[in-house]
């Protein structure tokens, strides 16, 4: 069994750990690209479902001294914020009519 990534009090959110506990918003962005409809739509259910609560965690924290499965857990909503505007209002992975434009974050922020 492998260990958990995200606090024991979200162990339901553990099955999307996995694929979107991602550090960077390019790696982010490139998942959301990489990834189904019905593959986000999972995900933004779950995570949103218990979104107040992960925040409210995430708040016990100072920025420098999170530890890592909150950080994991504050990743995971960065995606669902990833994810938002395709499952909400695009239905799709891409932002429509933008053909084959990409985004590139260069700056991200510190933690």
């Amino acid at each position: 069994m492998s260990t958990p990534l995200l606090p024991a009090e979200f162990a339901d959110l553990e099955p999307f750990a996995a694929m979107w506990c991602l550090p960077s918003e390019t790696e982010r962005y490139d998942r959301r690209l990489e990834s189904t409809m019905a593959d986000m739509q999972r995900f933004y259910d779950a995570i949103t479902a218990r979104a107040e609560d992960a925040l409210t965690y995430c708040d016990k924290f100072s920025i420098d001294e999170m530890p890592e499965d909150a950080k994991n857990l504050m990743y995971l909503l960065y995606s669902m914020i990833q994810v938002s505007f395709p499952v909400e209002v695009w239905r799709q992975p891409r932002i429509p009519d933008t053909g084959s434009a990409s985004l590139t974050c260069v700056l991200e922020p510190g933690l």
